[in-house]
C-alpha cells in the first residue's frame, strides 16, 4: 500500500505565503486602476474646494498684492453682511420655487407622455429642445421675449386685456425674481418629465389596471398606486434639481446681472463680483465655502428624508 508523502515544513510556508500574496494582489488589483480616476478627481474636485478654504482664511487682495492670514475674520464680516444674507434668501428662494414648479410640471408632462397616443415619440423628442439648447441661449431668448418695451410677452398680455401698459419685467424688482424663475422652468421641467417618465415606466401596469377593476379611478388609482411607487424618483430627481438650482449664475448673470437694486443677486454672482471684479480673494472665498456649506446641508437633508421614506416603504 502506498504511503503519503509528508510535505516538508518550508514547502508548506512558502505555499502559504504565495496565497497570501495572491490574495493581497487580487483585493488591491481593483484599486490600481482606480488610481487614475481618483487622481483626476482629486485635481479638479477636492484640491479646489481645500484651496478655497485655505484663501477664506486669509486677506488676500490682488488689488494691493496683499495676503495676510486672518483667521475667522472673513467668516465674521460674513455672518454682517446684509448683502450676503439678501442673495443667500434670494438664492433659496429660487431653489425652492423653481424646483417645485419643475417638478409638478415636469410630473404632469411624465403622466401625458405616459400614455398612448399617436406622435407620442415626436412629442418625446421635441420635450426635450428646451433642455438642451444653451442657458445662455435661454437668457438671451426670455430678455427678448419680456423685453419691457418691444417683448413678446407684453404685446400678449396687452392684447388679452391682462395688463393696460407695458410692464418693465427685468427692470422692476417686483418682477425681475419672477421673470427668472419663468426662465429657469421652462428650460429644466423637460428634465424633471424625462426623469419621472422613466420612474413610471418602471411601474408594472397590472397594479394600475387592477386598481381599475376594483373601482378606483384615474385620480384614485395616480394617488394609491402609482405616486406612492413613484416617489423615491420624485424624491431623487428633486434633489438632484435643487442641488443644480442652488448655483444658478448663467441665468441670472445674462439677464440683470443681479440687479436691479440687488433684487436677483445669488450667491453665485455675488461671489463671482467678489473675487473677479473686487479681486477680494479672501472674502470671496469665505463666500463660496459658505455656498458650498449650504448646499452640503441640503443635500444631506434629502438624503436623510429620502433614506427614511425608502425604510418606511420598505418596512
Amino acid at each position: 500500500m502506498a504511503q503519503s508523502v509528508p510535505v516538508p515544513e518550508r514547502a508548506l510556508r512558502k505555499r502559504s505565503a504565495q496565497e497570501v500574496r495572491r490574495g493581497w494582489s487580487g483585493r488591491f488589483t481593483p484599486l490600481l486602476f482606480l488610481v487614475p480616476a481618483a487622481v483626476a478627481l482629486a485635481s479638479v474636485s477636492v484640491y479646489p474646494i481645500l484651496d478655497g478654504v485655505r484663501l477664506s482664511l486669509r486677506d488676500t487682495l490682488l488689488s494691493t498684492q496683499d495676503d495676510n492670514f486672518v483667521g475667522l475674520a472673513n467668516y465674521a464680516a460674513l455672518a454682517e453682511d446684509d448683502q450676503f444674507w439678501s442673495a443667500w434668501q434670494h438664492t433659496l428662494a429660487f431653489t425652492a420655487a423653481s424646483t417645485l414648479l419643475e417638478t409638478l410640471l415636469g410630473l404632469g408632462m411624465a403622466l401625458v407622455l405616459y400614455e398612448p397616443f399617436r406622435g407620442r415619440g415626436a412629442v418625446r423628442a421635441a420635450m426635450l429642445i428646451p433642455w438642451a439648447i444653451p442657458t445662455v441661449v435661454t437668457s438671451k431668448m426670455f430678455g427678448w421675449l419680456f423685453d419691457g418695451q418691444h417683448g413678446v410677452i407684453n404685446w400678449l398680455l396687452v392684447q388679452a386685456g391682462l395688463i393696460s401698459d407695458y410692464v418693465n419685467w427685468y427692470g422692476s424688482p417686483d418682477t425681475a425674481f419672477a421673470s427668472i424663475i419663468a426662465a429657469d422652468v421652462w428650460k429644466t421641467a423637460p428634465f424633471m418629465a424625462l426623469l419621472l417618465l422613466a420612474g413610471l415606466q418602471t411601474i408594472p401596469h397590472s397594479l394600475v389596471e387592477a386598481a381599475r377593476i376594483d373601482g378606483a379611478g384615474p385620480w384614485q388609482a395616480f394617488w394609491h398606486v402609482r405616486l406612492p411607487l413613484l416617489l423615491p424618483t420624485l424624491l431623487i430627481a428633486g434633489m438632484f434639481r435643487a442641488l443644480d438650482a442652488f448655483r444658478i449664475f448663467d441665468l441670472v448673470y445674462v439677464l440683470t446681472g443681479g440687479g436691479p437694486a440687488d433684487s436677483t443677486e445669488v450667491l453665485s454672482t455675488l461671489t463671482y463680483k467678489t473675487l473677479f471684479s473686487g479681486l477680494q480673494f479672501g472674502y470671496g472665498s469665505a463666500l463660496a465655502s459658505a455656498m458650498f456649506l449650504t448646499e452640503a446641508v441640503l443635500a444631506a437633508g434629502f438624503g436623510i428624508y429620502i433614506v427614511r421614506r425608502m425604510r418606511q416603504a420598505n418596512g
